[in-house]
């Protein structure tokens, strides 16, 4: 038996070996935008190292005397896997600094995701990235599109000092990722060597020939795609976190559209249809936002009395 277990282990591991020989090299790396995100860049930098990801380049988007992402990410910046790019005290940047690591990348990269600081992505059957970027199905591909997997606050009402998947393991299916309160509810993964313009954070440029995780062409209406790949290939978003952080998002401003009332209003919408309404979250918010939030207390009155 134990004569069965090693001649099974060494097949195993030349099989691992020769997969590793095989496996062509690919350069992939990420473009991100950070704005008051040292609480969560080093859980994000390191999740994507250790998925293989080459190179992260950080549009650091923080007020001029803000926080900078050098204090949590020291190592990482030294060693070059991180770079940091000035975008401090710009308003509304997202599509530019999309658009300028692309120019300065695109090139240099077999590969080019660009995803937020809350977006991990999920790949059922491989642990490391250039595994499935590198399957022939994607060769006429020239963007891979995946829908988010939204996680809830799960009914937290302030941040703690542990990890996002440790907090938030809590997911919605009931939006299964499509679409939530008109939120667009993709995010891309850009050929190299496309030397095409990003006019959209989601889904890059409308001309681009596009794949689901299986490499299946598909077209997209608008921003929404056709079917999402909610088993194998996704996105888990950290989207709302613990009311506090999310008052704190909300205080921040959108990284595309600003600061104001409209997106605090439109935001805080898609919150409470995301997450459960509770008195205290309301109560929470009023005081911090100082928004009138009277329609929820009537809505939670209404679903208590049922």
């Amino acid at each position: 038996m134990n004569k069965t277990i090693r001649i099974f282990s060494i097949l195993s591991m030349l099989f691992i070996l020769i997969i590793l020989k095989n496996r062509k090299k690919i350069k992939i790396c990420i473009c991100t935008i950070g704005k008051k995100e040292n609480l969560y860049a080093r859980e994000f930098v390191e999740y994507y190292k250790d998925l293989g990801v080459n190179k992260i380049f950080i549009y650091d988007n923080n007020e001029k005397n803000d926080e900078k992402f050098d204090i949590v990410l020291k190592n990482y910046i030294e060693n070059k896997f991180v770079e940091i790019i000035d975008f401090r005290g710009i308003e509304g940047p997202q599509l530019q600094s999309m658009e300028d690591c692309r120019k300065k990348n695109f090139k240099n990269y077999n590969w080019l995701i660009f995803f937020d600081m809350d977006e991990f992505l999920f790949l059922r059957n491989y642990s490391h990235i250039s595994d499935f970027l590198n399957q022939k199905i994607f060769d006429r591909c020239q963007r891979v599109q995946l829908n988010w997997f939204f996680h809830t606050d799960n009914n937290l009402l302030y941040y703690e000092n542990k990890t996002l998947k440790e907090r938030f393991p809590q997911t919605d299916k009931r939006w299964n990722g499509i679409k939530l309160g008109g939120e667009e509810g993709i995010k891309s993964i850009l050929k190299g060597n496309i030397d095409i313009e990003i006019n959209n954070v989601h889904y890059l440029n409308p001309n681009l020939i596009s794949c689901n995780g299986f490499g299946k062409i598909k077209e997209v209406k608008g921003i929404i795609t056709n079917e999402s790949d909610h088993y194998y290939y996704y996105i888990d978003h950290y989207w709302s976190k613990s009311t506090e952080e999310f008052v704190n998002k909300l205080m921040r401003g959108d990284v595309v559209l600003g600061k104001n009332t409209n997106y605090s209003n439109n935001k805080i919408n898609m919150y409470f249809h995301l997450c459960d309404i509770t008195i205290d979250k309301i109560n929470y918010i009023e005081n911090r936002t100082k928004l009138n939030l009277t329609h929820f207390k009537v809505l939670l009155q209404k679903n208590t009395n049922k």
